[in-house]
């Protein structure tokens, strides 16, 4: 909290005292300066460079000093496909309200629309990027925003590119109110601690909705990750807080709402997820508290597959999903506790809101699907409703302390 408070401190006195002496240079066809690079050469620090309507056919554009670049209409920076277009290696640098397409497309190396390299306190905001490669691509670079972007790809393969916000070696950032579609992974982090991603749109893009790994003490929180290729990929982190996300109508042979792999004492609160193949799938994940989620539709609605410890599951709602938990483990640590589950047929006689007996939510045909996938076409017969029976009053293949002992009688409003 110290460090974060002098780094405030820091970035006020500059701004104070640089705008005391700043100007302001226009820049356009008929100007006297007519490209955003001799526009950056000519301005001194902590100046403001206005950018007005119009196209400019530019590219490997440097910002090597504190400076405010402002799009005036949205003007279109154009990189031609000839590689990054605007590359910031300057701390207190403003980009806002620019149009940058084209970016160009390389095997070794990755082209960004925006890169900002080892600077801090920047804020990228109100830019539409289109035609691109990477778009935002932070490299050790931290105390910054990235606020009301919307980045829209073509990408039609994995290997060929990149994704829309990424977050490399870069700590204290907030990704805020972006929209990103059509990329590989929308939103990446790797190596980056105490963000926020907050308020972002995240959909129909070729991998995942979001990805991260090897960063701590993050927080997602009211983001929209739909229809992407494997959904949300969280793994090798701790100290996560997920909180009030949407995973929507991510489906496919391998996917899923959320994944969690070596992910260690986090919190997933009050987030839906709805419609996708499997709504969590985890795997060595532990001290995890799951609470006051909705599972809708979904095809399991949690996977567990294996070393996962000591996670509470409370409070949730489990409404017509296929499968609510699969479990490939006969030992179970880990707590169902007052949870909704719409597949629930026990009785309350003391009407106190908690059934009477225990709900079991793994099923022996779950059990079955996980080792011969192709049974699943037999979902819906008796057959199968005659084994889940059996299996419930005497359990052999399943987990027999996996219960919840209070399942609610009514679906849980908040």
């Amino acid at each position: 909290m110290k460090c974060v408070l002098q780094h405030s401190v820091l970035f006020f006195l500059a701004l104070t005292f640089g705008s005391a002496f700043s100007q302001t240079i226009n820049v356009c066809e008929n100007c006297e300066i007519s490209s955003l690079k001799e526009a950056i050469s000519t301005a001194k620090d902590f100046d403001t460079i206005v950018v007005k309507k119009g196209t400019y056919k530019e590219h490997n554009i440097i910002v090597d000093k504190p400076l405010t670049i402002i799009g005036e209409n949205y003007p279109l920076i154009d990189g031609e496909l000839k590689g990054e277009v605007i590359t910031i290696v300057s701390d207190h640098v403003t980009v806002d309200g620019l149009f940058i397409i084209n970016v160009g497309t390389s095997y070794t190396e990755d082209y960004a629309a925006i890169r900002v390299k080892k600077s801090n306190h920047f804020i990228i905001q109100n830019v539409v990027l289109e035609k691109l490669f990477f778009g935002i691509y932070l490299e050790k670079s931290s105390y910054g925003k990235i606020y009301h972007n919307k980045i829209i790809g073509d990408a039609v393969e994995e290997y060929n590119s990149g994704n829309g916000i990424q977050l490399w070696y870069s700590n204290h950032v907030v990704v805020e109110h972006n929209y990103v579609e059509h990329v590989r992974d929308g939103i990446y982090l790797e190596f980056s601690d105490d963000c926020l991603i907050k308020n972002n749109v995240s959909a129909e893009n070729l991998r995942y909705g979001l990805h991260f790994m090897f960063s701590n003490d993050d927080i997602y929180q009211d983001n929209t990750f739909e229809n992407n290729g494997a959904g949300v990929a969280v793994m090798f982190s701790k100290h996560i807080k997920m909180l009030h996300n949407t995973f929507k109508e991510n489906w496919g042979t391998a996917s899923y709402g959320m994944l969690l792999k070596e992910i260690n004492d986090a919190e997933i609160r009050g987030n839906t997820f709805e419609e996708n193949t499997i709504g969590i799938n985890i795997e060595g994940s532990n001290r995890i508290i799951y609470k006051n989620n909705n599972f809708i539709n979904n095809g399991w609605a949690i996977k567990v597959r294996g070393a996962c410890y000591t996670n509470e599951f409370l409070e949730n709602n489990f409404l017509y999903n296929s499968f609510d938990i699969s479990y490939n483990s006969k030992v179970n640590d880990n707590v169902f506790n007052n949870n909704y589950w719409s597949n629930y047929t026990g009785y309350d006689l003391n009407k106190d809101g908690i059934g009477d007996i225990p709900y079991r939510p793994v099923k022996l045909f779950s059990y079955i699907v996980n080792r011969t996938p192709e049974t699943i076409i037999l979902l819906r017969s008796l057959f199968i409703d005659i084994i889940d029976f059996s299996e419930k009053v005497s359990p052999v293949f399943t987990p027999d302390n996996l219960m919840d002992n209070n399942p609610l009688i009514k679906k849980i409003i908040w």
